[in-house]
Order: structure tokens, then sequence, then C-alpha cells
């Protein structure tokens, strides 16, 4: 438990890594993943690979957590001693999960609760929920804590890209025209979230291998606006999100490090098993500590 005994709890499509979330005790609530023969919890009871196996007989669908969930988080959080909590949340504009959370936190009494909007999601929100985290070890005062998060999650920038567009079509992110079209011609698109962290198509590559080449150079592009930047990969399936360590390096002005993450089984179910996200963050000095202290 940090001094300030600041809770920090997110959902779990927020890829926040597994060892970060044992060193700094986060909090994840679990988004839910529905089948025929009944609900899981993302990450809880269902791994990410038994999504992408169960994919070949059955695509589920998914839902956010239930009020009574995130208010049993926060009383747990409470009677573990903390005394105040952090929600950071994906975006806003994909689930009501965020909205949920402030509903509940304005039914708890004598413990503060503030609630961040990533209007991102997956590896770009995990890293304003590392930043939360950080910044609370660091001392920064609970009544900072917002203003300090939103600003860094309007500077973080998510892109991702998928081989196969079965999903993103049964999941209604595109239409069956765009489904036939991408798929004859081979054509790989990239998508981001705009500002209200919907998703939205940035460009469109002929084939995998552009496209994930100019996914790296769009994360490069977008880090020299930066002095000093905080690169995030998460791969699903047989990719590693290793692979793309050296062309970032190589690429990106100065990269402070790279935090790599493998994507959780509710996100798989919306994108399929051949979604790779990559992330860049302005670099601040609680995350850089944390960087230059974690093994080579």
């Amino acid at each position: 438990m940090n001094k300030q005994k600041i809770a920090v709890i997110t959902d779990s499509g927020t890829n926040v890594p597994h060892a970060f979330v044992e060193q700094y005790d986060v909090r994840i609530v679990p988004l839910l993943i529905n089948y025929s023969d009944g609900t899981y919890q993302s990450e809880v009871d269902i791994t990410s690979d038994e999504v992408v196996k169960r994919m070949e007989t059955e695509v589920p669908t998914t839902s956010l957590p239930s009020p009574s969930t995130i208010l049993a988080a926060l009383e747990q959080a409470r009677s573990d001693g903390y005394e105040k909590a952090v929600c950071v949340t994906i975006s806003s504009g994909l689930s009501a999960t965020n909205q949920t959370c402030h509903l509940v936190a304005n039914q708890i009494k004598d413990f503060p609760v503030e609630v961040i909007d990533t209007k991102s999601i997956g590896v770009a929100a995990g890293m304003v929920v590392m930043d939360a985290a950080l910044l609370i070890e660091a001392g920064v005062p609970f009544e900072e804590l917002s203003g300090r998060l939103n600003a860094l999650a309007e500077q973080t920038w998510v892109i991702f890209s998928v081989d196969d567009l079965t999903y993103l079509r049964k999941g209604g992110r595109i239409s069956e025209a765009q489904y036939r079209l991408g798929s004859a011609l081979n054509i790989k698109p990239i998508f981001d979230c705009d500002d209200d962290g919907r998703y939205r198509t940035v460009k469109r590559c002929r084939g995998r291998a552009k496209a994930l080449k100019a996914m790296v150079d769009m994360i490069a592009e977008r880090s020299h606006l930066y002095d000093s930047v905080v690169c995030a990969v998460a791969t699903a399936g047989k990719d590693r999100p290793e692979r793309f360590a050296s062309e970032l390096k190589e690429k990106v002005g100065d990269l402070a490090g790279l935090i790599t993450s493998r994507i959780t089984p509710d996100l798989l179910v919306h994108t399929g098993p051949t979604l790779i996200g990559m992330a860049v963050q302005p670099c601040v000095p609680e995350m850089r500590e944390w960087l230059a202290a974690q093994p080579a």
C-alpha cells in the first residue's frame, strides 16, 4: 500500500502488465464475456488463449461490470485500509464502464473517488493507469491527480490493426461492404481513438507487413511532439510484442522505455487474435524512474 493510502482501480480493458499490477496493487474489475453456456469474467475465469480457441465455434459478446461489482471493489479497497481511490477506465466512447464508475462513486460516503476517462483503450489506457499508480507513489496529492491524469490521457495516442477483418465485421466496427472490399484487396486498416474516444480509421495499407511498418512510422512521427516518450505494444495470438522493440528504438526520438503486454480476452472478442496495438505517451519523470529500475 502506498503512503497516501490511495487505491488504483481499473477495468480489464486497460491491458496493464501483470507484473505492474502486482507491484502496485492495482485493483482490476473484469469486463464480462458472454457465451451461450454462460458468462465469464475476463482474465478471472477465462484467458485470452481460451477465447481465441473458442472463436472457432462461437464468437461471444462482452458487457460491462455491474454497479455492484464496481462498488464491491471500492468497498474492498476501503476494507483493506485505503482511504481514497482513483478509478481509471477505458474510453466512455466505447463502454459505459466510466459512467457506471461515476454513478457508483457518488453513492459512497466518506471515501473520495476520482474517475478518469482515458478516451482510449488497451495499452494506451493502461499507460494512464500506470501513471496514476506512479504519481500516487511519488506523493502527488489526491487533489492534483485528476488534472495530471486527464492531461496525460489527452496526450496518449493508440493505434491498432488486425490481419483478419472478420471480427470487426461481426462486432459492427466495420460494414459488410468494408469487410468484403478489404478482404478482396488485402487492405489492412489502421485505427485510433478520436477526441471522443471512438474508433476511427486513420490509414489503410495493402498487406499486413505494410500496415505494421506504417504503425511503427506513425508512432515515431507522433513521438517527435515531445522531448521524451514511453511507448507500449500489446499483441495476441502468435505475435509477440518484443518483435517491434528494435524498430521503435531505432525510429522513435528519445525513447525512455517500452512497455509490453498481452491483449486481454475482452478486447479480443471484438478484434480477433491478429490484433496488434501500439501507443505513445510523453514520459513523466515518475514513469522514467520506474522504467530505469526495470531489468534490461
